[in-house]
């Protein structure tokens, strides 16, 4: 690092590289998106071999998956990890690399993923459950159907089959806005 007046490069170096943080046994929201937003997965051929790829990874690399949603340009996810490892990165990389790899319909010159991604630690219950339900709602929140029962490629229908929503969660008012939780 020179000496005497930093440069804005120089002072993005020090204080704005991003740094990660790492768990053991950590539970985190991910977001990841597509390279310029491109709506890859609103081709039935492409979330499939998604579903494909976390299916392989996962037992080479565990994790457990709390709540997950596809949309057509992006992948919210609640994963924990688990109690002796804190590597989600490792994880997404080769999730990304085996879809990549493994979808046809794609133009084999043109990227697929945005580099990086986006995580927070999961820090209690209520941080959980907000992050949970923006998972569930972000398909309503889209405008891509009313109700996030209507969205096939989320955990939602797992939530109502186990009993932590009801069917129509997510049709009326009580739904999280943001600042308050749902009701």
């Amino acid at each position: 690092m020179s000496v005497g007046n930093p440069t804005y490069d120089s002072l993005y170096n020090i204080f704005m590289k991003y740094r990660r943080v790492y768990v053991p046994g950590g539970t985190y929201f991910f977001t990841l998106m597509t390279y310029n937003r491109k709506p890859i997965f609103s081709d039935l051929e492409a979330v499939e071999t998604l579903r494909m790829a976390f299916k392989y990874i996962m037992p080479h690399f565990p994790y457990s998956i709390v709540a997950t949603v596809i949309m057509p340009d992006h992948i919210h996810a609640v994963w924990t990890l688990p109690e002796n490892d804190s590597d989600f990165s490792t994880r997404w990389r080769l999730i990304k690399s085996c879809f990549t790899r493994n979808w046809t319909n794609r133009d084999k010159d043109v990227l697929v993923w945005q580099h990086r991604f986006w995580e927070h630690l999961i820090r209690d219950e209520k941080d959980l459950e907000r992050h949970v339900e923006y998972i569930h709602f972000n398909p309503v929140k889209h405008g891509l159907v009313n109700s996030p029962s209507d969205w096939p490629y989320s955990s939602f229908s797992r939530f109502v089959k186990e009993g932590l929503y009801t069917a129509n969660w997510g049709d009326g008012e009580n739904i999280w806005d943001g600042v308050k939780l749902m009701e």
